[in-house]
């Protein structure tokens, strides 16, 4: 498969999305962004806007509305959020594309796999940040995680890694994406304790010793959990953070709390419409767990 001619579908021009297709579009992949209502018309009116060291860019990249069941890409990401995933592979059903990967929140793949089958391979994103004023503000933080469900290296991982490689981006096949999720989602629930009945708490409230010390209980329940339940936890840095001191957990949080790209990724606007997810995965990961 020559890289040149690879066709890559990004599902979804939020945070995630864009950013993924901005950087295969810089490594000079052929990427299609697919986006709907006002994220289109700006997609379309300014190309795709982003914040790089201060100064606002723009590069032009290919958008659809919808797609067609005959348009088929060699890959198909899906950079949705948990409580939206069923209705964007429910739209991609019927297209005839071979794989594809999902970058989101999840607790198993079952209802996943009944809609498309075995092309399903499940990933996990290395990115966060925040779209404002249609301009882009995010960065890729750790790796991008995928692997098949049965953890063999199959041909199509070895194509998705040259992917990868090409556009410079950081990424782990994982052997155990489903053990990697629910890993993940025991971290991701406890955010739950940011969010209010109108939106998110402010700054100092998120910092502050009472709600950081629910966060750090829930963490060390939530990943005992997991290992109750004869799963493995990883990484091992998800796993050491449920052997530390709560207080060492409400430090790590503070500290994380005074950077500004992790303010925008835990409280910003794209951390404000995530609220159905997080409370959604935090509902399913006791519901199979506890």
């Amino acid at each position: 498969m020559n890289l040149r001619q690879t066709r890559l579908l990004i599902f979804g021009a939020g945070v995630i999305g864009s950013l993924y297709a901005l950087r295969f579009a810089q490594s000079g992949l052929d990427v299609t962004l697919l986006a709907r209502g006002k994220r289109l018309d700006a997609l379309q009116r300014n190309g795709l806007q982003y914040n790089e060291n201060r100064t606002i860019k723009q590069i032009s990249i290919r958008t659809i509305e919808k797609l067609a069941n005959d348009d088929i890409y060699d890959f198909i990401f899906v950079p949705v959020r948990y409580d939206q995933a069923e209705t964007a592979l429910s739209a991609i059903k019927n297209n005839q594309s071979k794989t594809i990967i999902t970058l989101t929140n999840t607790m198993g793949y079952d209802s996943w796999l009944e809609i498309v089958g075995d092309r399903l391979l499940p990933g996990f994103p290395g990115a966060g940040g925040d779209i404002k004023e249609d301009i882009l503000y995010a960065q890729f933080g750790s790796k991008t995680f995928f692997g098949e469900i049965n953890g063999q290296t199959t041909e199509r991982v070895k194509e998705l890694a040259k992917i990868f490689k090409t556009a410079d981006l950081p990424f782990e096949i994982q052997k155990d994406i489903q053990a990697f999720h629910v890993s993940h989602a025991a971290l991701a629930a406890v955010n739950k304790h940011f969010y209010t009945n109108y939106g998110m708490v402010d700054i100092v409230t998120a910092r502050s010793e009472s709600i950081l010390s629910k966060v750090a209980a829930d963490i060390k329940q939530n990943i005992r959990l997991v290992e109750q339940a004869g799963i493995s936890v990883i990484p091992p840095e998800t796993k050491s953070m449920g052997e530390w001191p709560e207080q060492d957990i409400i430090a790590h949080y503070r500290q994380m709390l005074s950077n500004d790209f992790i303010i925008d990724v835990k409280l910003g606007n794209h951390a404000v419409s995530a609220k159905a997810e997080i409370l959604l995965l935090d509902e399913v990961f006791h519901k199979k767990l506890s």
